[in-house]
């Protein structure tokens, strides 16, 4: 693969992971409910889930996807399920349980950042449709398994990156105490973006 193919690959992967969506606010509202250690933790997980993604995609999983669509709806359905569930946890929680800061809670805290972050990447099939149409533009018969592993790593690394920046600049001493003032309103819109994102997932 030419330098000028990955830059392409690497600036598409950007634009896609900047775009504003559940795992932004998935990020956000574990930054704020836990600290910087856990929002990076939701960007690493998340990273982890896109890159399972793309290493699928440059394995094969698009045709598979085309032979058993039921499997597609089926992961479209649980993503729109457990975004529901996670809008609904946010407009739970109060301004106490936000800026709780005992060790158990923290234990839990990093756990569910681990699993929000992964799973609001792994149940999303779109990511996989998404790396179908990048990759076809880059992947030629008879490419060798390390080209193809370069752009599945690239997809991984520029979302990990992303979130881990968008996680500490959240963080930073100066944005976060605002932001657990404003953290019942935060949840609030955190959640109500969620649960208006799986309605959007099973409507279209």
């Amino acid at each position: 693969m030419t330098l000028t193919a990955w830059m392409s690959v690497a600036s598409i992967c950007l634009l896609g992971a900047m775009s504003p969506g559940p795992s932004l606010a998935v990020v956000l509202r574990h930054t704020l409910q836990g600290s910087r250690r856990h929002g990076m933790l939701t960007g690493l997980a998340h990273g982890a889930g896109v890159g399972l993604y793309a290493l699928l995609v440059v394995l094969g999983l698009g045709s598979l996807l085309e032979q058993l669509p039921w499997l597609y709806e089926l992961l479209i359905y649980a993503g729109a399920a457990y975004l529901a569930w996670m809008g609904w946890q946010a407009l739970r929680a109060t301004r106490a349980s936000a800026l709780e800061t005992s060790e158990e809670v923290a234990t839990t805290s990093t756990k569910a950042a681990l699993r929000d972050g992964f799973f609001v990447a792994f149940l999303n099939p779109k990511l996989a449709i998404f790396f179908i149409a990048l990759f076809s533009q880059f992947i030629q018969p008879g490419q060798s398994l390390e080209a193809k592993l370069i752009l599945a790593a690239t997809a991984c690394g520029i979302d990990t990156g992303w979130y881990l920046l968008v996680a500490y600049a959240l963080s930073h001493s100066k944005v976060l105490p605002w932001l657990q003032r404003q953290s019942i309103w935060i949840n609030r819109l955190v959640g109500c973006l969620l649960l208006l994102l799986a309605l959007r997932v099973v409507t279209l």
